[in-house]
C-alpha cells in the first residue's frame, strides 16, 4: 500500500507541495484506524526513546541510582541543549561519578537560541551535554554502571543494546527488520508503523506487571516535565502543555511522531515519507484534534496546522491544509 497525502502547502491559489505518509492509531482492542500502509517499515528514530529507556527502569538501575521523574523525562528527551538541559544532565552524570567524556553521543550546537548565542559569543565549542540525546545516553550510562558494562555501551553487540532490541521486539510484537545507527551513535531498530503504534498503546494502557510499571513511570515523567522532553518553542513541549499533561507526544528525526494517551489507552504513530518536520507536526496535531485529545481552538493548533506561512517581510504568502483523505480537514 502506498503512502497517502496528509498535508498540503498552498501558495497563490495553487497546491505547491504535498507531504505523504503513513499513520496508525491503536488501542486496547487493536488497530483503530490506519492511513497509508500499516506494515511500512521505518526507523522510529527518537520517537522510541521511551522503549530504549525500558531496560533502565526494569533492571532496577534507575532506582539504584535514585533517579526521579526529571531524569526519566530526560532519558526520553530530544532536548534543545538549553542551560536547563545541559545542567540537569551534567548533574546526573556527576551523581553517578561520571562526566561528559563518558558519553558516546557526540557534540553538536544546541537548538536553544540563548545557549547557541552564548557559545558563539564566547567562542566556546559545544560539548556532548548539548547533544539532544545526552539524557538518553545518561540513562544508558546509568544502566551500564549498574551492570558493570564496558565503556562502549552504544555498540550494537553491547548487552544494553541487546536488551533494548529485545524490549523493542516485545512491545512492538514483531521482530525488528534490522537496525541503523542513529545520529547519536546508538542503534535504532526498524519496525512497522503498526508495531510502533501498538507499542505506544502498550505504554498508554500499561499492565500491572514490572513492564507496565516501568512504562507508566516513563510516561508520567514526560507528562510532568514537558520542558525537559524537548524545550521552549518545540512541538513536543507545546503540544503536551496544550493537552494539560494528559497526552505524551514525542518526535523523531525524519518526520516521525508518536502519541500516548493513557486516559484512552490510545497509541498513535506516524511517518511522513519525505522526512519533513513541517509535515509530521501538522499531521500529529490533526490526529490529536480528530481524536478529541487536543482542543481545536487552542493556539497551538494554529501554530502547527492552520497559521499562514509568512515571508521575511511578514506577509502571509502560503498556508498548510490537510489533504482530503486525512482526518480533521475543515
Amino acid at each position: 500500500m502506498a503512502a497517502v497525502e496528509m498535508v498540503e502547502l498552498w501558495r497563490g491559489g495553487l497546491k505547491e507541495s504535498v507531504h505523504r505518509g503513513h499513520a496508525v492509531v491503536w488501542d486496547r482492542g487493536g488497530m483503530v484506524a490506519a492511513w497509508g500502509d500499516p506494515a511500512a517499515v521505518i526507523f522510529p528514530r527518537s520517537s522510541c526513546k521511551m522503549i530504549q529507556a525500558l531496560p533502565l527502569v526494569e533492571s532496577g538501575a534507575a532506582d539504584a541510582a535514585g533517579l526521579g521523574p526529571r531524569q526519566l523525562a530526560l532519558a526520553c528527551a530530544s532536548h534543545n541543549g538549553a542551560a536547563l538541559h545541559v545542567g540537569a544532565v551534567g548533574d546526573w552524570l556527576h551523581g553517578l561519578g561520571l562526566a561528559e567524556p563518558d558519553l558516546r553521543c557526540g557534540a553538536h550546537m544546541p537548538q536553544d537560541p540563548a545557549e547557541h548565542r552564548r557559545l558563539l559569543c564566547s567562542d566556546q565549542p559545544p560539548c556532548q551535554l548539548h547533544n539532544n540525546c545526552s539524557g538518553k545516553h545518561a540513562g544508558f550510562l546509568t544502566w551500564n554502571r549498574h551492570h558493570r558494562g564496558d565503556a562502549d555501551y552504544h555498540l550494537p553487540e553491547h548487552p544494553l543494546q541487546r536488551a533494548i532490541a529485545a524490549a523493542t521486539a516485545e512491545v512492538c510484537d514483531e521482530t525488528p527488520a534490522g537496525f541503523g545507527i542513529d545520529g547519536c551513535s546508538a542503534p535504532n531498530f526498524a519496525v512497522s508503523i503498526a508495531g510502533l503504534a501498538r507499542a505506544m498503546a502498550g505504554f498508554a494502557a500499561a499492565s500491572e506487571g514490572a513492564r507496565g510499571q516501568a512504562q507508566r513511570r516513563l510516561v508520567q515523567a514526560m507528562l510532568a516535565h514537558p520542558e525537559l522532553v524537548a524545550g521552549e518553542g518545540r512541538a513536543c513541549t507545546e503540544l503536551m502543555r496544550a493537552m494539560g499533561g494528559r497526552v505524551a507526544v514525542k518526535t523523531g528525526a525524519e518526520a516521525v511522531f508518536v502519541a500516548i494517551a493513557p486516559e484512552r489507552g490510545l497509541g498513535i504513530a506516524l511517518k511522513i515519507e519525505d522526512g519533513a518536520t513541517r509535515g509530521s507536526e501538522a499531521a500529529i496535531t490533526a490526529l490529536l484534534v480528530h481524536y478529541g485529545l487536543l482542543d481545536p481552538a487552542h493556539p497551538v493548533v494554529g501554530k502547527y496546522l492552520r497559521r499562514p506561512l509568512r515571508n521575511w517581510r511578514g506577509v502571509d504568502v502560503a498556508e498548510r491544509r490537510l489533504a482530503a483523505a486525512f482526518p480533521g480537514r475543515g
